[in-house]
């Protein structure tokens, strides 16, 4: 599933290629993507909108109508979002197709058929995506040492697995956490409420600087994306545990050691993290 770097990118990527546009035609082929409201209430709601802006909230995308009303967006596993040109070849699994003014055509796939809509209209609230459910973002001063210590500190879950939970954080998932637990030098498996104030301390630190490292890493020109198809970032040879269970640790070159926490796959060093 793509994380909060991925879902950032995209919306770098995607953003400026459909604000200002006004949405034209809604095509749906798979009427169960568009989770609220129904289909047709959905496309005759949208169509003649124009996108203002758009913005990311953990892992879930909006796109914002001039009218105030917003389009919700999750890509699940697998689902993928294009801007493409009218004529275009489609992708096999697209689900919705926004065609807009200029020609260009704002395009959803999705192979497991995961991926979820959502239209919330301006005086309307979201009781339907579950944003409202959602942690601090990871990137705003409010993640703080304070503030993962107020949450986390008396629990007795491995830090790995509390790092997942969107309620305390949003956007964070299996990828990042093992990056991020390794640059703050602590071992996934640690109960939250072992950590001592300045393990609290490196943990937010590296939380902001670690997201922040992806994102830049992740940066992509609209044409590269486009030929990509949008399934590939460029972080992959910049992730210095996730994947490498067995390979050697680029910091101490003990070998990198797997094991499932919480029903999650993590990779870390056992003689960096402690």
């Amino acid at each position: 599933m793509p994380e909060l770097p991925e879902i950032e990118t995209i919306k770098n990527v995607i953003e400026p290629q459909v604000q200002g546009h006004v949405i034209k035609n809604v095509i749906v082929n798979r009427p169960e993507v568009i989770s609220y409201p129904a289909t047709g209430e959905f496309c005759k709601a949208v169509t003649g909108q124009e996108i203002s802006s758009m913005s990311r909230r953990g892992k879930f995308l909006m796109l914002h109508l001039k009218n105030e009303s917003r389009i919700i967006l999750h890509l699940r596993m697998t689902g993928c979002l294009l801007v493409t040109p009218a004529d275009y070849l489609t992708e096999k699994h697209t689900h919705v197709i926004l065609q807009l003014d200029n020609g260009k055509e704002l395009r959803f796939s999705d192979t497991r058929r995961f991926g979820r809509f959502w239209l919330i209209r301006n005086d309307e609230e979201d009781t339907y995506s579950g944003i409202g459910k959602l942690g601090v973002e990871p990137l705003s001063s409010k993640c703080d040492t304070e503030y993962l210590q107020q949450r986390l500190e008396k629990r007795k879950k491995p830090i790995k697995g509390c790092l997942l939970d969107q309620s305390v954080i949003a956007g964070i998932g299996n990828i990042y956490s093992d990056e991020i637990l390794f640059r703050a030098g602590i071992c996934p498996t640690r109960p939250a409420n072992s950590l001592t104030a300045a393990e609290w301390q490196q943990l937010a630190g590296e939380i902001s600087n670690s997201l922040h490292y992806f994102i830049e890493k992740n940066k992509i020109t609209p044409e590269d994306y486009l030929e990509t198809k949008g399934k590939e970032y460029r972080n992959t040879p910049f992730l210095q545990v996730y994947g490498h269970a067995d390979e050697l640790c680029p910091n101490c070159n003990e070998t990198l050691v797997r094991k499932v926490i919480g029903g999650r796959s993590s990779v870390y060093c056992p003689n960096c993290q402690y």
